[in-house]
């Protein structure tokens, strides 16, 4: 590995990795189960098995490679296209000659934290000194009355503020919300696309500085093969106990992750759906997305549109680029369990529509892999509870004759070590990069947020996959999620409003604590309590980590700290600057 790799034997070669890790894992599964011969129960546990493993020893590999290029091979880093220019040091930025715009989609979201937010990038992108080449567009889909009336008013006072030198704003509402957010981008785009080179895609809690913008947007200028640039969006510090420990998880994990993932899709990488800089030209052209035949949940407009519009702009011989480091690019995660579980089930839902895509003409052999990795994202877990079930019932019946328990065992933690790799190179990541450790509030305190973390994603992992589960099923019969507003910043969940959508968690730990015990006692329970504990305690999981107190005093411990909570940058700052 030390000498460069093309992009081709680079996918070759994580080709191999994973294909010699799932047939090392599934053959060992397959002498487990068919010691005393393969009954139904043994069955269906090994096809839960290989519909979940793709998805795990692909995010395995990709943190692995990661961390080795991040540690060993960090040349290869800073030859990726954008690493450089994110990554320099000098205040000096890119010339630009070219226009682009900023695209915020609005849907009935709370008004004055989006302005706010817009307010900040405005000034942030003036202190640059090239403002009069942006332009900021909000784009509203809402249709409550008092929400639209909200937007107006404060689109009269954003534009009352601009600053010197700054474009006229944009503000448009759609009377119906046709194709969804990707459909309300589409329609601006015909209308006023060809005034812009450039758009960036804003989610309503999306924040980037000027400078980064700047710089992304010159690496397009400077590089006409690249379609779509996005470096890497990370959490803003946030009050929730949740949230602080879900985007110090992730905060950690994804640029190892990110890294080895950037190194072999190269050229077809993925693209996130906002803080991009995407090419209007080829993307009015090339990327609209189709509307599907039949009814939702399945049919009609394309929820998940950003992976698609990727394959759509390689197929036309654009290159999509991630840049795998962070920068001032930001993002609000769910402030509680329960947001997290809905955005998750949109997510779903949008990314089961890709099963009526992977036929598509043209697309790229990656972009294909891609798709079918996004599906993969959301049948792993549900075959992960299809597994636990099936060996629940199977004990139960007597229908499982499992052979060598050393074998079941080994299998058991490498596959818990596959799953974790992630997690476990981020640490690595930390501890091995100069000053990280202080980034994140010392090594003490980086250690306990670490053991904070792993303990919290074991706890909620079967909550979510169990969420995941009964809604797959429930897409069968209909079952649809809707584009909405999303709550950002609400906490303190009520016992009474946690009940009704986690009862069936609690009923399933429950219950599979109940048959582990009289089907094989105390010890099979025992060693079964991480996928028992989660769903039986999910209501006060749930309510206890949507506590603000939690979060404050998580805060004053220092507990999963993000490193702009050490070093607040700039954008991060809630007052305004004052423009002359």
């Amino acid at each position: 590995m030390s000498a460069p790799f093309d992009i081709r034997r680079r996918r070759r070669f994580v080709l191999a990795l994973n294909l010699i890790t799932l047939g090392v894992a599934c053959a060992a599964m397959l002498r487990l189960l068919t010691a005393g011969g393969l009954t139904f129960a043994e069955g269906l546990i090994g096809l839960g098995f290989v519909l979940s493993m793709p998805y795990t020893v692909l995010g395995f590999w990709n943190a692995a490679i990661g961390l080795a290029l991040r540690h060993i091979w960090s040349a290869h880093v800073r030859t990726m296209p954008g690493v450089a220019e994110i990554t320099a040091t000098t205040s000096e930025l890119p010339p630009l000659d070219c226009d682009t715009v900023l695209l915020m989609t609005l849907r009935n979201e709370a008004v004055a934290p989006v302005f706010e937010r817009l307010a900040r990038m405005r000034d942030s992108l003036w202190a640059t000194g090239g403002i009069d080449r942006f332009t900021f567009a909000i784009l509203s889909d809402s249709d409550d009355p008092s929400v639209i009336a909200a937007e107006q008013s404060a689109f009269e006072a954003f534009t009352a503020s601009a600053a010197p030198g700054e474009t006229r704003p944009i503000y448009r509402r759609r009377d119906r919300n046709t194709g969804y957010k990707a459909g309300n981008i589409a329609d601006f785009l015909d209308a006023r696309g060809a005034e812009f080179d450039y758009f960036i895609p804003l989610d309503a809690d999306s924040l980037m500085s000027g400078e980064v913008i700047v710089r992304l947007v010159g690496v397009m200028q400077a590089r006409p093969e690249i379609g779509i640039l996005q470096s890497l969006v990370v959490g803003m510090p946030s009050d929730s106990g949740f949230a602080r420990v879900f985007q110090f998880g992730m905060r950690h994990a994804m640029r190892a992750f990110t890294t080895g993932a950037a190194w072999w899709t190269a050229d077809c990488g993925a693209y996130w759906g906002h803080n991009a800089v995407i090419r209007v030209a080829p993307f009015r052209m090339h990327c609209r997305l189709p509307e599907l035949r039949g009814r939702s949940p399945l049919g009609g407009a394309i929820l998940s549109h950003d992976q698609l519009e990727a394959a759509f702009m390689r197929r036309a011989g654009y290159e999509v680029r991630v840049v795998p480091v962070e920068s001032d690019s930001y993002e609000i995660n769910p402030p509680t369990l329960l947001d997290f579980i809905r955005r998750e089930l949109r997510w779903c839902q949008g990314n089961m529509q890709y099963l009526r895509l992977l036929g598509t003409p043209g697309l790229r052999p990656v972009s294909r892999l891609q798709l079918v990795q996004a599906i993969g994202m959301y049948i792993a877990p549900a075959a992960w509870i299809g597994m636990i079930a099936a060996s629940c019932i199977g004990g139960m019946l007597g229908d499982l004759s499992l052979g060598d328990v050393r074998l079941g065992f080994g299998l058991f933690v490498g596959v818990l070590m596959l799953a974790i790799a992630p997690k476990i190179a981020g640490v690595i990541d930390v501890l091995l990069s100069t000053h990280d450790t202080n980034r994140y509030g010392g090594l003490a305190v980086f250690a306990a947020s670490v053991l904070v973390e792993l303990v919290l994603s074991i706890l909620i992992a079967p909550v979510v996959a169990l969420s995941i589960t009964l809604f797959l099923v429930g897409l069968v019969f209909g079952r649809s999620v809707a584009w909405g507003g999303q709550n950002r910043d609400r906490l303190d969940i009520a016992w009474r409003d946690a009940w009704p959508p986690l009862a069936p968690h609690t009923l399933a730990g429950l219950s599979i604590a109940v048959m582990l015990w009289s089907a094989a006692g105390f010890g099979a329970t025992l060693w079964a309590a991480p996928i028992i504990l989660g769903p039986a305690l999910a209501v006060p999981l749930t309510v206890w980590s949507g506590r603000r107190a939690v979060g404050a005093v998580m805060q004053r411990r220092r507990l999963c700290l993000v490193p702009e909570e050490r070093e607040q940058p700039a954008v991060l700052a809630k007052r305004r600057v004052e423009l002359t």
